[in-house]
């Protein structure tokens, strides 16, 4: 079963502000920050720079999220 970008959105993101800092960014995709900031070094997600530090609007979130493909759910068991 494949998810809609307005599901994403409502099940996921709707607890988070607009611009999100790299920590926020790290437990949505569920990886480190070392690998935030490599995905925003090497391109693959756009951020904002705001001083020393990045941000990645809920925008730039979801566009990378649909870069890496169709995101399937698998049923409950039982």
């Amino acid at each position: 079963m494949e998810i809609s970008t307005n599901e994403i959105y409502r099940f996921v993101f709707k607890e988070y502000p607009d611009v999100l800092n790299v920590e926020q960014v790290s437990k949505l995709l569920g990886v480190s920050k070392k690998t935030v900031y490599k995905l925003i070094k090497d391109g693959s997600l756009s951020s904002l720079k705001v001083g020393r530090e990045f941000r990645v609007t809920k925008v730039m979130l979801m566009k990378y999220m649909k870069m890496l493909g169709p995101i399937a759910t698998t049923p409950a068991p039982g």
